[in-house]
């Protein structure tokens, strides 16, 4: 991890001749797994939701694409194994997973990927040992992308990406409590997304996938409520609305329910988003502040429509 080609590919900066020899060493280092057309369809389906890859230009996207390789799975195969050191990261193609964590001699399952997603990444951006076990619990398949054309290219793009959110995301007032390192992982695993007028970001009764933190723009929060007339029932109310720095979609994270209300782009909006497994992985220093929020939810509810049953008993 320490090698002048590793503190390259993380985006440190050499002199212009240094950094032409170790770009002509990484072009001969690229790595190309042969795909049927047949595959490569299935590839870019699998990867087309991966925030990691949402920052990628076209060039560097079609490098990991080829890197990829297949990588099928049986029922209880172990995919990876808490402790190992880091060799590849993973996209889901189909299949079901446990996340399981061993403490204190005890094993416990504390999440699950279902056909979707991607896993190991920390292992290979900070050179740490696997923190979890992940369990295939169906047959399955997968893409996996080896760790030297994953810091080569991942990492060196998460070094620009740090330049450019470092600042907003030290602004974001949810965030302040943690530590800059912390913040620094927030932004290596967050993907950008741009929203056009009145497009809806998230839908009452949907599962919960992702997090969102406003970067530019106007977002608002609508709701229809059970506790409303049945003339109305089909109306949806606006109940909040979400300005740069401030966040939106957690409840149904943090309650683990379906989403209870609705997003749409006022304008022009762009927001930085993070999917589930990042969002508990990270975040969990932020908790007691969104738990606290359910309460003025809760409040804001009773106010509105005299209930907080949208709160308790989410849908459409």
């Amino acid at each position: 991890g320490g090698s002048v080609f590793s503190l390259w590919t993380c985006g440190v900066p050499f002199p212009g001749s240094i950094s032409r020899v170790l770009y002509t060493f990484a072009v001969a280092l690229q790595v190309v797994h042969p795909k049927t057309d047949e595959q490569r369809c299935r590839l870019q389906e699998a990867c087309k939701d991966i925030l990691l890859f949402k920052n990628l230009d076209q060039e560097q996207l079609s490098q990991v694409l080829d890197a990829m390789f297949e990588r099928k799975v049986k029922p209880q195969e172990h995919v990876i194994d808490q402790g190992d050191d880091g060799d590849n990261f993973y996209v889901i193609e189909r299949g079901l997973y446990d996340i399981v964590v061993a403490k204190d001699n005890q094993s416990r399952c504390v999440g699950r990927y279902d056909n979707h997603g991607s896993f190991g990444e920390l292992a290979l951006m900070y050179n740490t040992p696997r923190a979890a076990t992940i369990v295939a619990t169906t047959e399955g398949a997968l893409w996996g992308l080896d760790r030297v054309t994953f810091r080569r290219i991942i990492l060196k793009n998460n070094a620009k990406k740090r330049k450019t959110y470092e600042l907003f995301i030290e602004s974001v007032p949810l965030l302040k409590s943690l530590e800059a390192s912390e913040r620094m992982k927030i932004v290596d695993v967050i993907g950008e997304k741009v929203y056009q007028d009145g497009e809806r970001i998230i839908s009452q009764g949907d599962k919960a996938d992702c997090f969102y933190i406003v970067e530019s723009g106007e977002v608002k929060i609508l709701i229809k409520s059970k506790t409303m007339t049945s003339k109305e029932a089909n109306q949806e109310v606006e109940i909040a609305r979400c300005h740069r720095g401030q966040y939106f979609g957690e409840l149904a994270l943090v309650t683990n329910k379906p989403r209870a209300a609705s997003a749409y782009a006022v304008g022009e909006v762009k927001c930085l988003v993070m999917d589930v497994q990042a969002f508990e992985r990270l975040l969990g220093p932020c908790m007691d502040i969104m738990k606290r929020n359910i309460t003025h939810y809760e409040e804001q509810l009773v106010a509105m429509f005299g209930s907080s049953m949208d709160l308790l008993d989410p849908g459409n």
